[in-house]
């Protein structure tokens, strides 16, 4: 997660069950959680990255070129704040080709604004993947949505579009990555750069080889702390690294100013039905290590930013 403003987060536990409401006045989406998950979250006011039990992970990452459709809130269809847009994913789907066939229906709208107290607008795409190895990323581009699903798509990165970064990509296959690879902070560098070294280290089904090597990965193409660019946040700080592991439902967390890696047992976490929602903070500098789910403390779920909120 790259930002140009520090973006405080919380680990939330969220089980199955739960109320939500598109948070886009009146006319919302409303559905019940059918899945239990850990999210980080951003402000406590949405959902950026997160991992539910059945292994389905989403992620979201700024996207300047983001156009959503428009949104009547008097409207036939209903909308859904892109705060709470990955938390519907994983409320609601196992699988990512369970995500692509309900999502490309569009029966709703996202529906998103400027960041409270910032003049930045939220333009964000969301990637998708699963225990399977399936993946598929959605954007909005001019107000249309565009699905790329294919299980071959392990790399994502900010600007530009994917199918643009697909073929920048392309361009660097005829350049041997042993050789030389882009090594600005620019997403597109950073994609080359990920593409080439996601397929280079061990592939092993050791957990700890295999996380220890994506997250050698993560780092190496992250923006170093402090640098940003004005204007271009998706040239920014990384301010949080993630790391699923989909198979052994654990889930591993970092940011950019602790020195220390958690991670998160869902095998040992109750998703049931009325079972309460549990935060780990992190963001007063609160220091852990190692797996936390018996750290996670009873809490009262944020609310996700959305029309209806005043101002």
């Amino acid at each position: 997660m790259d930002f140009s403003l520090e973006i405080p987060a919380n680990l939330w536990v969220f089980p199955r069950g739960m109320e939500r409401s598109g948070e886009a006045g009146p006319n919302s989406m409303e559905w019940t959680s059918k899945y239990g998950s850990v999210i980080a979250s951003s402000w406590d006011i949405g959902t950026s990255d997160g991992m539910n039990e059945k292994g389905l992970v989403a992620n979201l990452l700024w996207l300047v070129a983001s156009e959503y459709p428009p949104f009547d809130q008097q409207g036939a269809e209903p909308g859904l704040s892109v705060s709470a847009w990955a938390q519907y994913a994983l409320d609601n789907f196992a699988t990512v080709a369970e995500a692509v066939e309900a999502l490309q229906k569009e029966e709703f709208v996202v529906v998103t604004d400027f960041i409270p107290g910032t003049d930045k607008f939220t333009t964000v795409h969301l990637s998708l993947s699963d225990a399977t190895g399936d993946s598929a990323i959605f954007e909005y581009i001019d107000g249309q949505l565009v699905i790329h699903h294919d299980s071959s798509y392990t790399v994502m990165t900010n600007d530009p579009i994917f199918s643009e970064q697909l073929a920048i990509n392309d361009y660097w296959q005829n350049i041997p990555g042993n050789v030389f690879l882009p090594g600005t902070n620019r997403a597109a560098d950073r994609f080359v750069r990920a593409s080439h070294y996601i397929t280079a280290i061990p592939q092993t089904d050791d957990p700890r080889i295999s996380v220890a090597g994506v997250f050698s990965v993560i780092r190496n193409t992250s923006v170093p702390y402090g640098i940003s660019t004005e204007g271009f946040p998706n040239l920014s700080t990384t301010r949080w690294r993630v790391v699923a592991d989909q198979r052994n439902l654990v889930y591993y967390f970092e940011t950019a100013i602790t020195p220390n890696t958690v991670w998160v047992d869902l095998k040992k976490l109750d998703f049931s039905e009325n079972s309460s929602v549990r935060v780990l903070r992190l963001d007063g500098g609160e220091t852990y290590a190692g797996e936390t789910s018996a750290e996670f403390v009873e809490a009262e779920p944020f609310r996700f930013q959305g029309l209806s909120d005043p101002g």
